[in-house]
This record gives structure tokens, sequence and C-alpha cells, in this order.
């Protein structure tokens, strides 16, 4: 395994997109979406990423890319077509012990974009290592057609009555038992069905039906022979 996935959470973190084309603004788009403020280092600016940085709370530093403290960023991409410039800010950053990508260079990277399925709060992500960006990109089209939208709702029910689901089962295989039969019958149908109301009305009927096991204390007799 080339790389370890996981997942980053980048809410009201900082970000820095060096570079102002189009794959800085894909990059950018990515990022913002995961709720980090994105920071643009350019010259010039592709149309749309004035408007990722103003909505995200980043900022533009107009100008080409000059050593700067990059230990305010939770992770940086290099996006240009410049490779003096990719190259130097790859150094940089892993000499802050920050996380960087290069675009198209996994040689330069400490991490790497997977191709991602959003059906949020369900993320799945694929990647080949950077070996085949269009198979990774081919794999999530083919995921995309097993994970309806519905997934994400579903999750999103899931979420709302976690928590009173903890409390109704002490014990973990309890809860997952419970969640196993919710999410693998009727109440998942309904959602998929576009019936979120009734999914949920059966859902606290399921819940409410269901009698929590408490642990029963008893005594252990040790016999000697």
């Amino acid at each position: 395994m080339e790389f370890l996935p996981l997942f980053f959470d980048l809410k009201g973190r900082q970000a820095l997109i060096v570079g102002g084309g189009e794959v800085a603004l894909r990059k950018a788009r990515l990022i913002a979406r995961a709720q980090a403020k994105v920071s643009v280092v350019s010259p010039e600016l592709h149309d749309g990423l004035a408007e990722v940085i103003n909505s995200s709370g980043g900022q533009l530093i107009n100008g080409q890319y000059q050593s700067m403290d990059l230990s305010v960023y939770a992770l940086v991409v290099a996006a240009t077509d410049d490779q003096d410039i990719n190259l130097q800010v790859s150094e940089e950053a892993k000499q802050a012990g920050i996380p960087v990508n290069v675009v198209d260079q996994p040689e330069l990277c400490s991490f790497i974009f997977p191709a991602i399925v959003d059906r949020s709060p369900v993320i799945a992500a694929v990647s080949s290592g950077g070996a085949s960006p269009v198979l990774a990109r081919l794999l999530r089209a083919k995921l995309e057609t097993v994970i309806p939208a519905s997934y994400g709702r579903l999750a999103a029910l899931a979420e709302k009555y976690r928590q009173k689901v903890k409390q109704t089962f002490g014990q973990v295989n309890l809860r997952r038992g419970f969640w196993e039969r919710i999410l693998g019958g009727h109440v998942a149908d309904l959602v998929f069905a576009g019936k979120e109301r009734e999914a949920e009305e059966l859902l606290v009927q399921e819940l409410e039906s269901t009698k929590p096991v408490k642990r029963e204390l008893g005594e252990v007799y040790l016999v000697g022979a």
C-alpha cells in the first residue's frame, strides 16, 4: 500500500493553493467543499477562483510564490506549470511538516487526492496511488452507479438517532444488531423510495418497541475438590 487512506477534517482551517489556473480552481472548489478557508498565491486568477476565496474566507496573495511561513496552513497544493515553483513548494511544505500535493507529480506529494463519490455524509474514495488517475476515475464512475444519493439521506437519518440508540442499547453488539436491521431492512427501503417521513416513523417505532437488554448480576461459586 503506497498511501494510507484517511479522511481529513478541514473545517475552519487554512489551506493554501499555489497557482491560479483551471486545475487550481478544481482543487480550490474541492477543498472549499470540506469547509476550509482557501487562500491562493498567483499573479493571475482563473474565472471563479476569486469567488471561492471570498466565500470560503481565504485570501488572495497576488504574485509569484515566494518562500513564506507555511505553518499556518493545514495543507498546501501546488498547481502551477512551473516545475521549479512546484518543487520549491513541495520541499518547503515537507520541511514545515505540512501535507502537500503537487498536481500530477506524485513523487513530490506527501498526500494525493482520490477520485471521490460524494453522498454526504457518506463519502467513498478511490485511488490508484498515482499510478493511473484515469483508472481511478473510471472506478469512481462505476461506484456512482451503485451508491445512489439516497444513501446520504439514509446516513443522515441514522446520525439523527445515533445518540438515542446508544442510550437504549448499552452494549456495542446490541447497537450493531439494531442498525443492521434498520439499515438493511424496510426503513432503508422507504428512504430509497423517497418516503423519508415514513422511514423515520418506522425507525422510531422499532426503537420504542425494543426493550433494552440489561445485564443481570449473578453469583460465582468456587468449589474446590
